[in-house]
């Protein structure tokens, strides 16, 4: 595969970031946990659908991604980029526009996140310009400030688990991390660091 096409691959699972369907809480070590959250009566839980909020509008992105994950590599390579981000239904959606600079041309990655009411929690789905359909949805929720989003896919022919990471949120730049695990969920491999800083008007 091209390097291209392998940045491609990776925006998909990144941008993971994205959106929606069964999460994946009760994934290895995560498992009581998730069980006791869905003993919850749906009342009980916390009203997360303008968690997002902050995301809304446009950031500077340096991105750092892992250049071949889960074989050892540790070479990195950096990208900059702007991130356009527009809320919908009143903020219990949005949609955000990636645009990265490469030495082979723009690469375009649209992004939604979804928020679900029953659940309570969000589903992000991502597709790149060059394939137009969307990846596997990670899901999850935030607790003090920090999202967690998970999903089960299949990457290089293996089947994997992917968690996403949204965490030092201030009201001007914010953190999002990808990691993937081959071992149901006893290690993680950080593979994406995207940091966004906010375009000031």
């Amino acid at each position: 595969m091209s390097s291209h096409g392998s940045v491609r691959r990776q925006l998909l699972l990144a941008c993971g970031l994205t959106l929606m369907w069964l999460p994946l809480h009760a994934m290895a070590q995560q498992s009581s946990t998730a069980s006791a959250t869905d003993a919850q009566p749906a009342a009980e839980r916390r009203d997360g659908s303008h968690d997002f909020d902050f995301a809304i509008g446009t950031w500077k992105t340096n991105l750092k991604r892992l250049v071949r994950p889960l074989t050892g590599s540790t070479t990195w390579v950096e990208l900059e980029g702007t991130t356009v981000v527009r809320k919908v239904w009143d903020g219990r959606a949005n949609l955000a526009e990636l645009k990265l600079d490469t030495a082979k041309g723009p690469i375009h990655v649209l992004s939604l996140r979804l928020y679900n009411p029953q659940s309570r929690q969000w589903s992000l789905n991502s597709a790149n310009a060059s394939s137009g359909t969307l990846s596997v949805p990670t899901v999850g929720e935030f607790k003090d400030g920090r999202g967690e989003f998970y999903d089960q896919e299949v990457f290089e022919g293996r089947t994997i688990l992917v968690r996403n990471i949204w965490s030092d949120i201030t009201a001007d730049s914010c953190r999002f991390e990808q990691s993937f695990s081959d071992d149901g969920g006893k290690t993680w491999e950080v593979n994406w660091i995207a940091v966004d800083t906010r375009v000031k008007d």
